[in-house]
């Protein structure tokens, strides 16, 4: 199984910003939902009432000031799969050199709005989740991270 990342360009608009410049802590999260919600739909393209995800939590580490008009680049990799539950890791970086900004963590719970409760994960999502965990994670996908 080939290993990939998911990568998504944000360009930093003045509006994002703080009143000394900086990029407003609230801003990254909108650019860890963007990468997330293009992520899910390469992973569960059919997503449903009965067959959806609910974001759990999300942590973030701000490393390195951005400002407008700069270019980011968020990746996302999965970090662990769990039963009902998935793991993501963000690395926001500036695409002009690399230098990391900020990286967070967040925990998705696969989610039956219909019946309203947590599901397993459904297996064709394990599958395409596994395509994006590092090689070396790839035997701790029973481990599980929450159960909801």
């Amino acid at each position: 199984m080939m290993h990939k990342k998911h990568q998504i360009e944000v360009y930093v608009r003045f509006s994002e910003t703080d009143a000394v410049g900086h990029v407003n802590n609230t801003s990254y999260f909108l650019y860890f939902e963007e990468a997330r919600t293009k992520l899910f739909y390469e992973i569960l393209p059919n997503r449903n009432k009965q067959s959806s995800m609910i974001l759990a939590s999300i942590h973030c580490d701000y490393v390195a000031p951005a400002f407008a008009g700069e270019e980011l680049v968020v990746t996302t990799e999965v970090s662990n799969i769990g039963r009902k539950s998935f793991e993501l890791q963000h690395l926001l970086t500036k695409k002009m050199d690399g230098k990391l900004v900020a990286k967070a963590s967040c925990v998705t719970v696969c989610y039956n709005f219909i019946d309203d409760h947590s599901i397993l994960i459904p297996e064709h999502l394990r599958d395409n989740l596994k395509k994006y965990q590092p090689l070396a994670l790839l035997s701790k996908t029973e481990e599980g991270v929450h159960d909801f």
